[in-house]
Order: structure tokens, then sequence, then C-alpha cells
């Protein structure tokens, strides 16, 4: 278990847990961050992820993507 951040770009992972406040857990949970759900590292810069989950790509700091275990 790795946080998003360290996850090489184009692999694809399941998401294992989502970790943060309850306001966090929801605003990701929202944007399909959920327990379970495949996610794909795109593109990273100057720490920055662009994700792929759920069929949409979504743009997440580095803080929200170490949230984020795979």
């Amino acid at each position: 278990m790795m946080p998003l951040s360290m996850v090489n770009e184009g692999e694809p992972n399941v998401i294992v847990r989502v970790g943060g406040r309850e306001e966090t857990r929801r605003f990701l949970g929202n944007i399909g961050f959920v327990t379970g759900a495949s996610v794909t590292v795109i593109s990273q810069t100057n720490g920055n992820l662009i994700v792929s989950v759920k069929d949409s790509r979504v743009a997440i700091g580095k803080d929200m993507a170490n949230k984020i275990y795979v």
C-alpha cells in the first residue's frame, strides 16, 4: 500500500483506502476516489497529478494524492 503520489504514470491501480478528515474523504468520494475504484496516473507535473478515475480525468494536488492509498 502506497500513496497515489508515488505511483508510476500509466499503471492502473485500485484504491485501498482514502484517508484525511471526514470532509476531505467526502470531497474525494464525490469526485470518484472511493475504495475499490480503479485509478491511473496520466501525468505528474510539479507534484500535481492528472488521474483517470471512473472514466473521468481529474487534476489533484500532491496533498490530496497523499491521502489516497493504492
